[in-house]
């Protein structure tokens, strides 16, 4: 079992910027592909954005341009670069890994963004 720790959220203003990091905890973090989510309060969960181990990414419409996912496998972390932030991307953010059919969460880590 993978385990994932999140970090990097917070408070910022409209028009900021926020770094995500999920940090995990396996010798082979290159094979999993990764994927950052959010769930807002009354909403459902949603992908914000993914890499594949072989570094291929996709991301929600609502964030194309302004956020960034990318991966450190030497450090076995995953990182989503988070600019141009606006209310409605307040949400908890979860990281997943996945390899095959193996699905591993994290914890979470609030992101609000202040009008």
């Amino acid at each position: 079992q993978v385990q994932l720790v999140e970090s990097g959220g917070g408070l910022v203003q409209a028009g900021g910027s926020l770094r995500l990091s999920c940090a995990a905890s396996t010798s082979i973090f290159s094979t999993y592909a990764m994927g950052w989510y959010r769930q807002a309060p009354e909403k459902q969960r949603e992908l914000v954005a993914r890499i594949t181990a072989y570094g291929s990414t996709n991301y929600v419409d609502s964030v194309k341009g302004r956020f960034t996912i990318s991966r450190d496998n030497a450090k076995n972390t995953v990182y989503l670069q988070m600019n141009s932030l606006k209310p409605e991307d307040t949400a908890g953010y979860y990281c997943k890994a996945t390899r095959g059919y193996s699905d591993c969460w994290g914890q979470g880590t609030q992101v609000t963004v202040s009008s």
